[in-house]
């Protein structure tokens, strides 16, 4: 072991702040507990803001975002249900891959890794199902491999021109909590994240938002599910408690990090991102490289996805950065692994941590061979936040 501490800079698990360290450090409790729900009931509605909602409902299950997936899925849908969905990176594409695995009819678009949801191709395809066989339309906000966001509001206004009544699914598991995401404005009716990124709590957690018009579908759906029931979970959350066993020690510690959010403000949380990731962006330019992202409009404030030179491996750089300078940078999957390294940049973040992962990769290409000045990345990230200080503390 290396003297000093590891420096973690993947897009999740992210940084856990102290405070909900401390808030973890506790003994095991009873989840039967006749005064559970005074720490319950007030958490789901707490959660609601987070996801900024007032009309839908919040579950809690102990599992990873993928599981989050399988709830949303197997609650709203049934076999052979038409969907409509888009791949263009790993993530995006296994939800894919969960949804044939359903059983569902998927309708899945194949776009450029470093672009985001094709909202025009959607807004024609809703257009062109007449007899509105289409039952949910599916948006990954956030694609963690590219470092790509899409455009949600895009997507339910293609649904509202083509007046359908699909289900809008939205994968948030690099989103939530660091990027803006409007539930009831948006007309979103499941919204999957996960406690690992921008709610900055250890994996375990998977945190489903849905509407009404989601669980009305629940009704007639056919899709098998027991871990994952809606209905068993309502029944239980109704009076604070769960059908099985929660993860109680995660709770207390999300219910810290909800209080961190709030305490800051969902606006300056999204803005503090913003400004993270600009900083990243300028250390980009001034090393001379391309994002994988190909446009600015799909810019990522949550996780960077850097295109290496040609004849370099990306993967390789970030394991040398791991090696010899005690830093985790994230490595690149699927069509682009190799060809890229990612540095995320959400949850606990200030400037003087966003400068480390911009240093480290500095020198891990600087080492490997690529043409890099030593310096360049530090110096314009420094210069941006230096020009955009927030008003001093106090």
């Amino acid at each position: 072991a290396m003297p000093g501490r590891n420096f973690l800079f993947i897009p999740g698990p992210t940084n856990v702040p102290q405070r909900v360290r401390n808030a973890m450090a506790i003994e095991q409790e009873d989840m039967r507990a006749v005064d559970f729900p005074r720490f319950t009931l007030p958490l789901f509605e707490d959660l609601k803001k987070i996801f900024k909602t007032k009309t839908g409902r919040v579950f809690i299950f102990p599992s990873s975002g993928t599981g989050g997936w399988e709830a949303a899925i197997s609650n709203t849908l049934s076999p052979g249900d038409k969907v409509l969905m888009s791949h263009f990176g790993h993530f995006s594409w296994l939800w894919v891959d969960m949804c044939q695995r359903h059983g569902l009819n998927v309708q899945a678009l194949e776009v450029p890794w470093g672009e985001g949801v094709p909202v025009e191709k959607y807004a024609e395809i809703l257009k062109a199902d007449k007899n509105k066989e289409i039952k949910a339309v599916f948006v990954c906000q956030n694609e963690t491999a590219t470092g790509v966001t899409s455009d949600v509001a895009g997507v339910r206004k293609a649904l509202n021109d083509a007046n359908h009544p699909a289900l809008l699914f939205v994968d948030g598991v690099s989103s939530v909590a660091s990027i803006d995401f409007r539930m009831d404005e948006w007309g979103v009716d499941a919204c999957v994240s996960g406690s690992q990124k921008g709610f900055m709590v250890p994996t375990g957690l998977g945190i489903v938002c849905v509407s009404q018009k989601a669980l009305e579908a629940r009704k007639s759906a056919r899709l098998h599910r027991v871990f994952f029931s809606f209905d068993d979970m309502m029944t239980a959350n109704d009076n604070g408690f769960f059908p099985y066993t929660p993860n109680t020690i995660y709770l207390r510690g999300l219910r810290e990090s909800v209080n961190m959010l709030m305490e800051e403000g969902l606006e300056n949380v999204f803005a503090r991102h913003r400004r993270m990731a600009t900083a990243v962006r300028k250390a980009v330019a001034a090393w001379g490289l391309k994002l994988v992202a190909s446009d600015p409009k799909w810019y990522s404030d949550t996780v960077s996805a850097i295109y290496v030179p040609e004849g370099f491996d990306g993967n390789e750089m970030a394991r040398h950065a791991y090696k010899f300078y005690n830093v985790a940078l994230s490595i690149s999957l699927g069509k682009i692994a190799g060809k890229a390294f990612r540095i995320g940049h959400l949850g606990d973040m200030n400037e003087m941590m966003i400068l480390t992962p911009i240093a480290a990769a500095e020198m891990a290409m600087h080492d490997v061979g690529i043409k890099v000045k030593l310096g360049s990345g530090v110096g314009a990230a420094q210069e941006y936040l230096c020009s955009t200080k927030q008003q001093v503390r106090g």
